[in-house]
């Protein structure tokens, strides 16, 4: 085999996937903390029918401080709620959102080696 080259063809099956989520990023849950100060605040507000004005009045009165140890005024009370009403839709209709894979169409691709 003095100086003989040999060349061989080779089919490839070529395609391409795309997947596409909304889920790529880290989803950090409420602390206990939070998730009882928003259960107290949405209980006075829906059960007890008071307003933002009289719940920042309860919980000052009570002791309980915001998240950065400030004093609680109407707009940080429907701040919470707003904030996790909002919150809680994007998650379920953006981050939670299923998408399909989309696969091109394949074809077969011939490589001549040397």
């Amino acid at each position: 085999m003095n100086g003989v080259v040999f060349e061989t063809t080779t089919p490839f099956l070529v395609f391409s996937i795309e997947i596409q989520s909304n889920d790529l990023s880290y989803h950090q849950k409420y602390s206990k903390r939070q998730e009882i100060v928003y259960q107290l605040i949405r209980h006075l507000h829906e059960n007890e029918k008071l307003g933002y004005r009289k719940i920042s009045q309860k919980l000052n009165s009570w002791g309980v401080k915001t998240q950065r140890g400030k004093l609680w005024f109407n707009t940080s009370v429907s701040s919470i709620l707003k904030k996790k009403r909002l919150r809680d839709d994007r998650i379920k209709d953006v981050r939670n959102q299923v998408f399909e894979p989309v696969i091109s169409k394949m074809e077969v691709i011939y490589y001549t080696f040397d």
